[in-house]
């Protein structure tokens, strides 16, 4: 239970353990549907190749869309390639680290499911049963041309009478299920391969370039989640401010008659939540208002500077007692 709390919380901590749960989940689900996927081939010449290859990748497209939709870098990927310029410059190393991130998130299920397809071979056996040469193979049925098309199309249908009793079924099965595997272990151990070559040179290149790509795409994110969190607190402080003002009005109309309790608390709270929405309101209090600072974040994001914030003077208060000494400062 401990492990599980663990791994919860390895998940809930920021939007990129967010992003690799979403891809392990789709993975998982690639391999779900896979098992209990029933593939049946036509077992004819002109349909075989075509469902066996939408078998393969369609499925695949399915989930590298799902896998670039739930991603939440792709969002801030799109947003920063498409922002107006403003008073903050654009980095091409940042979009780029963002589509690569975002890329290798999403082709984890799709590449699962081709490389089970074709360590299980059912695929490629329906796709390329007619481009094996049959004289490699004996008890083949006597029949040439046509017919003999007809026949390798039908090799992945076991059930079909031609076949029975005859073992050139099973050898022209293996022989193609043993090219698929070896096609799927090919990928399997290049993918391994450039994953090693990738992380062994990863520090022969500029490694302080690569932190700050690093970092900055993790600001956006960040800064991004911060802006909607700020804006849901505004929006809220603003929604409150005017269902008060409405209910304060038809008070004082006479149209809404609270009773001197209801009036004695509202009024509590009304001046318990008064100072801190004046602090998140900051002074936007008019739709218009609000409409412009929104269109200014979009079109003109702020420049990264925060010299100002860092260096506001500080407010010192001394408590002092009835003799004027001092107690404590609060600053």
């Amino acid at each position: 239970m401990d492990r599980l709390k663990l791994v919860l919380q390895y998940f809930q901590s920021n939007s990129e353990s967010i992003s690799n749960g979403i891809c392990i989940i789709l993975s998982l689900i690639s391999v779900k549907l896979y098992t209990s996927f029933d593939f049946n081939c036509p077992c004819l010449p002109q349909y075989n190749k075509m469902y066996s290859m939408g078998v393969m990748f369609v499925p695949p497209v399915i989930f590298l869309l799902l896998g670039v939709l739930v991603n939440r870098h792709t969002g801030v990927l799109m947003e920063e390639w498409a922002r107006p310029l403003g008073n903050r410059t654009k980095n091409p190393a940042v979009v780029k680290f963002l589509l690569s991130s975002m890329m290798q998130r999403a082709l984890l299920a799709p590449m699962v499911w081709i490389l089970m397809s074709l360590l299980d071979g059912k695929c490629f056996i329906c796709a390329f049963s007619m481009n094996v040469d049959p004289k490699y193979f004996t008890g083949i049925p006597n029949s040439t041309g046509l017919e003999l098309i007809k026949i390798m199309a039908k090799v992945p249908c076991k059930e079909d009478i031609i076949f029975r009793d005859s073992s050139f079924r099973k050898a022209v099965s293996r022989y193609v299920r043993c090219y698929s595997q070896a096609v799927g272990w090919s990928i399997l151990l290049l993918l391994i391969f450039l994953g090693a070559v990738g992380r062994v040179i990863k520090p022969c290149f500029n490694h302080a370039t690569f932190l700050q790509t690093r970092y900055w795409s993790n600001y956006l994110d960040i800064e991004q989640k911060l802006f909607d969190e700020t804006c849901v607190l505004h929006a809220r402080d603003f929604a409150r401010k005017c269902v008060m003002q409405f209910f304060e009005n038809m008070r004082e109309d006479g149209t809404v008659r609270l009773p001197l309790s209801s009036a004695i608390r509202s009024s509590a709270i009304r001046s318990e939540f008064e100072e801190e929405e004046e602090d998140r309101l900051h002074g936007i209090t008019r739709q218009d208002q609000v409409d412009h600072l929104l269109q200014t974040w979009y079109e003109c994001k702020p420049e990264l500077d925060v010299t100002k914030m860092a260096y506001k003077p500080k407010v010192c208060i001394t408590w002092e007692d009835h003799n004027g000494k001092a107690l404590f400062s609060d600053v």
